[in-house]
């Protein structure tokens, strides 16, 4: 496992933003029995996701987030050093999302811009690099996290389609010489990639009759090649048997206890998982925040939406000193981290 600490560097703001679009989870009928939908939305926790049109794209929603943030926190634009476009539902294969939004979010051209492709560990293994790049002595570093996730699942697929929602994020970290430390631990495990993946439109399947052909699978879900693919229960067991000892493992890397965390701020996956989590780990409930019900798994954007959906008004979770996030998800990779959220700007949810 990588464990990194970082010295004054803060998570300095976080906006989101959200299609207007909304998805019922109770309007499933045509796919999952009516009377099997109440028994998936009280163990998901997901009662509507939000849902982007054709023509919008991950980079349109971290566009409008990130609009936001400068807007709010009067940021000069000449001040930002680095861009970092994070998603696994790009603008293209080729080239790269990052350069156009920096273009599009008018930045100096000395402005450092790239790609990461990762899933719902991602917002995590962001905020490392961003704070490596902070660290190295960059300014303003703005980490740009969204996906429209609809439009990898079918329509037809009872395990993917319940969960998965469109958001996008942009959060700005800077140098803070008041910030404390940052500690992160980051690991992977490909041996079990299979469990959740697209097989095909990459380069070791390239897109091909084949690989849109719809397939029925032994418990009745049709879905392409070129669509999303997830063992469900594999995915489920893999969370709980790395996330409880990922926050213990960075909880004694920090050397900071349990008692003193203030919030757990879980990828959101799944309540019924991450309902686990906090009583195998012994936390209060009341300090782990959802907006799942709302949003669906919004993958790596989940964390940062989260934060922008339960923390925007000033008296909801007060106490932000020590707050560990953790994501786990496709690769299979997972990532916790202690971070403090208490100069951190947060901005209103908006929608496009």
């Amino acid at each position: 496992m990588a464990f990194l600490t970082f010295n004054n560097i803060a998570i300095r703001a976080i906006a989101a933003c959200v299609p207007p679009k909304r998805v019922f989870s109770r309007d499933l009928s045509y796919l999952i029995p009516k009377e099997d939908i109440e028994k998936i939305i009280n163990s998901i926790g997901i009662k509507e996701r939000r849902e982007a049109e054709k023509d919008v794209c991950s980079s349109d929603l971290c566009f409008k987030a990130t609009e936001q943030l400068l807007e709010d926190n009067c940021i000069d634009r000449n001040s930002i050093d680095a861009l970092i476009f994070l998603s696994q539902t790009p603008d293209y294969r080729q080239p790269s999302t990052a350069p156009s939004l920096q273009h599009r979010l008018g930045l100096p051209t000395t402005t450092l811009a790239f790609d990461i492709n990762m899933a719902c560990s991602g917002y995590v293994y962001g905020l490392s690099v961003a704070f490596s790049l902070a660290n190295a002595g960059l300014k303003n570093v703005l980490l740009l996290v969204g996906e429209t996730m609809s439009k990898t699942v079918s329509k037809k697929d009872k395990n993917t389609v319940p969960l998965f929602g469109d958001a996008g994020t942009a959060t700005l970290i800077s140098k803070d010489e008041n910030a404390g430390k940052t500690f992160f631990s980051l690991n992977s495990d490909g041996e079990s990639a299979d469990v959740l993946r697209i097989p095909f439109g990459g380069y070791r399947n390239m897109s091909s009759i084949e690989g849109l052909q719809e397939t029925t699978d032994s418990e009745g879900n049709i879905r392409t090649g070129e669509q999303l693919y997830m063992q469900g229960m594999d995915v489920f067991n893999f969370g709980l048997r790395v996330v409880p000892k990922s926050i213990k493992e960075v909880l004694n890397y920090a050397d900071i206890k349990m008692e003193e965390i203030d919030l757990i701020l879980f990828h959101q996956a799944n309540k019924f998982m991450t309902d686990f989590f906090a009583k195998k780990l012994k936390f209060p409930s009341d300090k782990v925040p959802y907006s799942l019900q709302h949003f669906g798994n919004t993958s790596a954007a989940s964390i940062p939406l989260n934060v922008v959906s339960e923390m925007q008004k000033s008296d909801s979770y007060p106490h932000r000193k020590n707050i560990i996030m953790v994501g786990f998800g496709a690769g299979l990779s997972w990532g916790s981290a202690v971070v403090n959220l208490e100069k951190c700007t947060v901005s209103p949810v908006i929608e496009y």
